[in-house]
């Protein structure tokens, strides 16, 4: 991933049904409890879309990646399909190219080889993760998923190949357990953190770009000295409900460019791949620490995020 803006459209059709007792579930270093790609702007653009939309019943005009588990030569091979939830346990896997060998060598982007994106499919539970690769190219990373439920996996990485491009292959996850639906919680312009309140000005809007301007201040004063996180002072993530289509975007500037500040605003481009209810994720580092807000935002023709909303209190994240 690159400082600059990088914008990933994930669009396909899933659907998690499950019994009383069993679940789908996932969970990884820094968790979003009730505070939340199609490619990046770098990782290649996202499949044409009609002004207006089409909603979740739209059509792009290929198939987005991060969906699929396959795309370009190159197939994520999920070798822990499922978990226990609520039970720690090494969540493993193979990238594998198109004569199943597992790759070994990939570009760094955003100081890492790969980024690990996980998700309940109610949106609820988030993870943003760098697992380490052993020499065989095998992927791990322990985690402890906290509810049963539907989750989905998304790795982001680039083959250390010439002309390789940036690739978002996706699996499902399973957790067994008690599974409980949990409701996407409603739009709001306010989300909660460990301490932190962050102030989200601006919309999403279906096939046009717009801004987002995210402010983060703790004890009502804004937060001037924020740290550099993986190359920039924020990362946001968007999943839209109800099949996880997703944007990757990174801010315009990067710390030390001498233009872009450390804070208290963080300024995003963005493009939803239609209109639909999405979630936000904003990363951000601050006196050693990793937080993740989270919020929920509707993108159609007049996009707008009710000022008078607010995101609950979100689990604190731990260890990005």
């Amino acid at each position: 991933m690159h400082a600059g803006l990088r914008i990933t459209a994930f669009a396909a059709a899933l659907a998690a049904t499950f019994g009383t007792a069993y679940g789908v579930g996932l969970g990884m270093d820094p968790v979003v409890e009730d505070p939340a790609p199609a490619r990046h702007v770098d990782h290649g653009e996202p499949s044409p879309i009609p002004e207006g939309g089409g909603g979740h019943g739209g059509h792009e005009t290929e198939p987005a990646g991060g969906l699929q588990i396959s795309e370009g030569g190159y197939t994520l091979d999920l070798r822990t399909p499922s978990v226990t939830a609520g039970t720690r346990a090494d969540l493993r896997f193979v990238i594998r190219d198109s004569g199943g060998r597992a790759v070994t060598a990939y570009q760094r982007e955003h100081e890492k080889e790969l980024h690990l994106i996980v998700a309940s499919r109610d949106l609820v539970t988030y993870r943003h993760l760098h697992p380490a690769r052993a020499a065989d190219g095998t992927w791990s990373i322990p985690v402890e998923l906290p509810r049963a439920g539907g989750y989905r996996v998304f790795a982001d990485f680039t083959p250390a190949k010439e002309g390789a491009e940036n690739l978002t292959l996706g699996a499902d996850l399973a957790a067994s357990g008690s599974y409980e639906p949990q409701k996407l919680p409603a739009p709001g312009s306010t989300a909660k953190i460990d301490g932190y309140e962050v102030r989200l000005d601006g919309g999403l809007l279906p096939g046009k770009e717009s801004e987002l301007k995210l402010k983060v201040s703790r004890n009502g004063r804004p937060v001037t000295n924020l740290q550099p996180y993986l190359g920039a002072y924020g990362h946001l993530v968007a999943l839209r409900s109800g099949d996880l289509a997703y944007l990757h975007v990174h801010p315009g500037g990067a710390p030390g460019d001498g233009r872009t500040k450390p804070g208290p605003e963080i300024s995003f481009m963005a493009t939803a791949p239609s209109s639909g209810t999405y979630r936000l994720f904003l990363d951000f580092k601050h006196e050693g620490q990793v937080h993740t807000a989270a919020f929920t935002v509707p993108a159609a023709a007049a996009s707008s995020v009710p000022s008078e909303a607010s995101s609950p209190e979100a689990e604190p994240s731990h260890g990005h």
